[in-house]
């Protein structure tokens, strides 16, 4: 173990919220430290989209070009391919420590066991989300390629082709309705899950849009390319593309002796300012409320979250 090290801030990982919150902290003179397991949930992703100045730049490059920006400023340390194995707080009971401090954090940082211990006066959630997609036969050969998640992402490019939506969830009928904005030839799949009402299914019907609720057998296609989804009944349907519904959690597990609220689908609640329920941590990206986001969303949420987190360490008052 070496010696602890205390910054003023600890953004907990790398991705277009932590690096852009990095980025504003650190020309607020913040002593920054990023830690990036570098395991992005999409690292399938072969493009990203909707970024302006960055429209089509794939998110790996993305996510190099921040880091050389950050590696500009001397205050601002990243460590790559490491986690956060533990965060304690040195007061996890109150808002001060005993002699009247605000209460600091300690992180246990390493690969599989700790190699190293810092701490901050204050730490920033930008950890993104677990995605496990449904259970599909080689769904993961497609994802990124043809089968999207993100129809604000993707769809564009799929505009007007026979689409897939596959999904197990309760809300497929709604982004049934999102993705029809782009195709009049969509069908959505079930495998097998009650998970589209009657009722839904009748007013997709209306707009075109229709429901299979047979399990899926395979995925046919070559390269990552889709051309066909095989169901266990010996349906063959023809498509060119389409979308995949994943279910995400937020992890947690490293958090010690205190844990922020989450609501219903383990996204972190916080104020309208990034603020968790704990004092002196923050929440910004897919991991808080409303859960998974575009790339310049996040991105936005982080330069939003680092302001705060600087006029909170000045005793300005800032919106809650």
């Amino acid at each position: 173990m070496t010696d602890t090290d205390t910054y003023d801030v600890l953004v907990i990982g790398g991705g277009p919220a932590g690096l852009s919150a990095a980025l504003n902290l650190g020309r607020s003179l913040m002593r920054v430290l990023v830690v990036d397991a570098d395991r992005p949930r999409n690292a399938a992703t072969l493009n990203s989209h909707g970024f302006l100045t960055r429209d089509g730049v794939p998110p790996h490059e993305l996510r190099r070009i921040a880091r050389d920006e950050l590696a500009a400023y001397p205050n601002i340390e990243m460590r790559t391919r490491v986690r956060v194995l533990e965060l304690a707080r040195s007061n996890a009971g109150g808002e001060m420590d005993a002699d009247g401090q605000p209460p600091r954090f300690t992180a246990s940082i390493g690969r599989k066991d700790p190699t190293d211990t810092v701490t901050a006066h204050s730490v920033l959630l930008a950890t993104g989300l677990r995605e496990t997609l449904p259970d599909v036969p080689n769904l993961r050969g497609f994802y990124g390629i043809s089968l999207f998640s993100c129809a604000a992402c993707d769809a564009w490019e799929l505009r007007g082709r026979r689409l897939a939506l596959i999904g197990t969830t309760d809300d497929l009928a709604d982004r049934a309705r999102l993705i029809a904005r782009w195709t009049e030839d969509l069908t959505v799949f079930t495998h097998g899950a009650d998970t589209v009402t009657a009722e839904e299914e009748a007013e997709l019907a209306v707009a075109g849009v229709a429901v299979v609720r047979c399990p899926i057998s395979e995925l046919v296609g070559d390269r990552g390319r889709i051309e066909a989804i095989g169901l266990d009944d010996g349906t063959v349907i023809e498509v060119d593309g389409g979308f995949v519904r994943p279910e995400w959690e937020t992890d947690l597990s490293f958090l010690r002796d205190f844990a922020p609220s989450v609501d219903d689908d383990g996204h972190l609640i916080t104020d309208r300012s990034g603020r968790t329920d704990v004092p002196g941590l923050y929440a910004a990206g897919d991991a808080a409320i409303p859960g998974p986001q575009q790339l310049i969303v996040a991105a936005g949420a982080g330069a939003r979250v680092a302001s705060v987190m600087v006029q909170d360490a000045v005793g300005i008052a800032s919106a809650h």
